[in-house]
């Protein structure tokens, strides 16, 4: 039972730690004294930004460190976490101020600064220990929760800084429900990956629904041993006792690792639909599947690569992890404590019946704005003032229009979060993406008022391609009976136009691979260096055998080994549990990849691709250079930038008219990429749960392999869905991923990046997004450097900026603003009054609104929509009507006029 604020009760040693009186009791003389010091202790809190629990445990570490341990670590964290915008900035500061960084704060009160300037000069903190008492104790135990847990109050908030090494994790229960996932998530997935908006199974629906499987496996299965026919007599458990946390993380991470859906599943869409290449043998069930598990497995090669730069390092958050563990924790952690909230009320609720009660009622209310009132989802509310209106529509509009100027667009958590998470993400990176969005939709109206490039006589953020009469561009026409290039029959027909949207969209991505490259190069020279070494050390280093208890380091010696990262090592508290497993081995991982080239080279040189099997080394090669730049921006503000058009650029250029072998090339130049982050990802979930290294690795190939083959079959059936990608298609599906997916293959593949991006391209211009992404890092970094102890500089991230534009087309601003309120509310408003409230329920808050959604939507497709059954009335109809409904342009062809490139803007007719 929670106790009032104001009542009576004995004074405990904890409150003697936090500046009580022990054996006291509290009451009217006391109050005043009382309060003062829980104000003190709050700052303090505040400070270190950590809960009073995180505090008391660094205590017992902190008082055993000496200042010179301390002052070497502070060394260490300033070069890792400088330029880091998740590292607290207030604890940052503070570090600066012990090593004498900073002006020594004055030491008196603020309304005496005035006749009491503060100092300027440095002073030496190790000669003044006394005076600077309060900040060593600070500093000290800062140290201790970077030694014993973790620098960042999200990452402690979820994971624990203990290890059970007894718990069993490789049981048939575990396998069994793992299997069972994978089967379900990679079914869902690719079912519903060419719906608009799509609709996936993630992570923490499997966990969600693997939980009741694994406790009635636990009360029901009998208690008996299964002899293994090839283990001479080894038996394993079928019900190996209570269902614990690292089993169920094992069946998450398998689950995680299938649903993805093959890359190559675009290739297919493209070569067998009617309206694009129409090339029958794709249809082919062995062509299919080869190709998917090549590009599938192909980024396990790389990925024990990373583990060094990824995983190992603390600074590599990964936030998307840790909604995962969090819903883990919520379903097996069975301690409740009471924690101070909103209102000044304390909450008492468990976070398992919180996640039940935000699930049943997100399931709930997601029926209303995806089936019963659409327009909760689609609140373009201006726009039905005038539906006709062009210029509302262009500033206001959700599905066919900016969106800029709509400060409530949706209802729609799925939308809201159709960008990025904003309970998951951290805030800066929300804002930054979001704002950088902002920004490029003033660029895009600008393009497209002024009739750039033809685009006023198109939709201004469609992502399809069309011709000079404003139609859709149909490539058949520019191909040979081979489905190749054919120079005399583009010539004839027409040029490729994009819209205004697309075309900058285009432009940002070449500015955000120069900026990826560059802000790493700059801001991550250190934590580089050190995967270095830690890879060259790891090339030498012999297996040691060791148990938990025999890892585990002491006080001083977790200093030591902290210290040591700057030569290289990364010994936190994850790494010295996770010590007491034995590594894969990196031939593992290249065995993986041998078998993978051998897949890919089979699905290209059978089948009449008219491709070399060069694009498959072509591709890895990419990925040698861009995944390190790539996993470390998508470690630490969890957006990820992938490499689909920069690998598009460079593969048009060496296959130009081949959109089959530019295809290849682009598959096997992102997806190696793509996975090897993603597999990571796993790989560092089960850093942090302690997960045997080994069994994640078994893990997440037979999840692989499962989901390869399941995708394979349901891909199979969908391209015999009659009118599927049409615009009268069944369920939504109306392909927008594989549209866009073919208006990269006629751009980059069938006619060239040359042609469109050359010197005598009409969209040549873009290519200044390479300089462009080198300067606004550069400059960003150079007013970091000049202003270093800024709050707000420090939270721009120009590559966060710069992916948030890539999310236009087809989506307007409206499907990303909805997460700024959110992210400041759950970041910044509650994470800062009320740490211990926000770091028991906000990650499970995100688990339970995404599972909820999940779930409800699978309900609804397989239930009314599956049979057709739609509810007509105004708020279904409002979201599409007038411009919302069909595209409006700013000019208009009469029949039989077309537009003309803009070195010929001479014949371009009148409006």
């Amino acid at each position: 039972m929670a106790r009032s604020v104001n009542e009576p009760r004995e004074i405990t040693s904890q409150d003697a730690n936090n500046g009580g009186v022990l054996g006291e009791k509290r009451d009217v003389m006391t109050e005043v004294h009382y309060d003062d010091e829980l104000e003190r202790t709050q700052t303090f809190e505040g400070h270190l930004n950590a809960t009073e629990d995180d505090i008391l445990e660094a205590k017992e570490v902190a008082a055993s460190m000496s200042l010179e341990t301390v002052q070497k670590m502070m060394r260490n964290v300033i070069l890792i976490h400088d330029g880091d915008p998740n590292f607290p900035f207030v604890t940052l500061q503070k570090i600066k101020e012990f090593l004498g960084m900073l002006p020594i704060p004055p030491p008196v009160p603020t309304y005496q600064l005035f006749t009491h300037p503060p100092q300027t000069a440095k002073e030496d903190i190790a000669d003044n220990s006394e005076k600077h008492e309060r900040l060593i104790q600070e500093m000290k135990l800062e140290a201790a929760l970077i030694t014993n847990n973790s620098p960042y109050a999200e990452v402690r908030a979820v994971v624990d800084n203990h290890d059970d090494a007894t718990l069993p994790v490789s049981t048939i229960r575990a396998w069994t429900i793992g299997i069972l996932f994978s089967v379900f998530l990679a079914f869902v997935n690719q079912l519903f990956s060419i719906r608009y908006p799509s609709i996936r199974f993630d992570t923490n629906v499997a966990q969600l629904l693997a939980y009741p499987l694994g406790k009635a496996w636990e009360r029901w299965m009998p208690r008996a041993d299964i002899r293994l026919p090839f283990g001479r007599g080894l038996t394993i458990p079928l019900n190996p006792g209570r269902f614990n946390k690292k089993e169920h993380m094992l069946i998450a991470i398998m689950a995680n690792t299938s649903r993805s859906v093959p890359y190559t599943a675009y290739i297919v869409w493209v070569q067998v639909l009617p309206q694009y290449f129409n090339q029958a043998y794709a249809r082919s069930f062995g062509y299919m599947f080869c190709n998917a598990f090549a590009t599938n497995f192909i980024g396990y090669g790389l990925a024990g690569l990373t583990r060094k730069f990824l995983v190992y390092p603390s600074y590599c958050v990964w936030p998307s992890s840790l909604v995962t563990i969090s819903l883990n924790s919520a379903l097996h952690n069975e301690e409740n404590h009471s924690v101070l909230g909103p209102f000044k009320k304390m909450w008492n609720i468990s976070r398992y019946n919180f996640f039940l009660a935000t699930f049943a009622a997100m399931f709930v209310y997601f029926w209303f704005p995806n089936y019963i009132f659409s327009v909760l989802s689609y609140f373009s509310w201006m726009t039905w003032i005038a539906p006709d209106n062009l210029h509302l529509e262009i500033w206001t509009g959700m599905k066919n229009g900016l969106g800029l100027f709509n400060p409530v667009p949706t209802f729609d958590w799925n939308i809201i979060c159709f960008t990025t998470d904003p309970l998951m993400i951290p805030s800066f990176a929300t804002f930054n993406a979001v704002g950088g969005m902002f920004i490029t939709g003033f660029l895009i109206a600008a393009v497209w008022y002024t009739n750039t490039w033809n685009t006023g006589y198109l939709p201004i953020v469609s992502n399809r391609l069309y011709d000079h009469h404003g139609k859709l561009y149909n490539v058949s026409r520019t191909l040979d009976a081979h489905g190749m290039y054919d120079e005399a029959k583009y010539k004839a027909y027409s040029a490729a136009y994009m819209t205004a949207g697309n075309s900058l969209v285009y432009g940002f991505f070449f500015a955000v691979y120069a900026a990826i490259v560059t802000h790493v190069i700059l801001y991550h020279r250190y934590e580089l260096v050190m995967g270095f070494k830690n890879l060259w050390h790891g090339l030498k280093w012999t297996k040691k055998k060791g148990s938990a208890a025999s890892t585990a380091a002491t006080v001083d010696g977790a200093a030591d080994d902290t210290i040591r990262a700057n030569e290289g090592q990364y010994q936190d508290v994850h790494n010295r549990l996770m010590a007491a497993y034995p590594e894969v081995s990196e031939w593992w991982y290249f065995g993986v990849l041998v078998i993978s080239i051998v897949f890919g080279i089979v699905g290209i040189s059978v089948w009449p691709t008219y491709t070399s099997v060069g694009v498959v080394f072509y591709g890895i090669l990419l990925c040698l250079i861009f995944v390190i730049p790539v996993g470390i921006v998508a470690a630490m503000t969890g957006i990820e930038v992938t490499l689909n058009v920069l690998a598009e650029f460079i593969g048009g250029m060496i296959v130009e008219g081949n959109a089959l072998a530019m295809n290849f090339f682009k598959s096997y130049g992102y997806v190696t990429c793509a996975h090897a982050v993603s597999f990571a990802t796993d790989l560092k979930i089960a850093h942090y749960v302690k997960i045997p290294p080994r069994i994640t690795f078994a893990g997440q190939l037979v999840a692989t392999l499962i989901s390869t083959l399941v995708c394979t079959g349901v891909l199979k059936f969908q391209i015999e869905l009659k009118n599927v990608c049409q615009e009268n298609a069944p369920m939504r599906f109306l392909c927008p991923g594989p549209n866009t997916f073919f208006t990269a293959s006629v751009l980059w593949g069938t006619i060239g990046p040359i042609k469109v991006f050359g010197k005598d391209g009409q969209y040549r211009w873009l290519l200044l997004g390479f300089p462009i992404g080198i300067l606004l890092v550069l400059a960003c970094w150079g007013l970091k450097r000049a202003m270093p102890n800024n709050r707000a500089l420090r939270q721009i991230h120009i590559v966060a900026a710069i992916a948030g534009s890539l999310h236009w087309t087809p989506y307007s601003f409206s499907f990303a603003w909805g997460a700024v309120p959110v992210a400041w509310f759950s970041w910044i408003y509650i994470r800062s009054r009320y740490l211990a409230f926000w770091s028991k329920y906000n990650f499970v808050l995100s688990a339970s609104l995404s599972a909820a959604i999940a779930i409800s939507a699978i309900v609804m497709i397989f239930s009314v929509q599956w049979a057709e059954k739609e509810i007509e009335w105004w708020g279904n109809s409002q979201a599409s009507v007038g411009c919302e409904k069909k595209a409006c342009t700013l000019h208009h062809l009469a029949q039989g006029e077309r537009f003309y490139p803009w070195w010929d803007s001479s014949k371009i007719p009148a409006p």
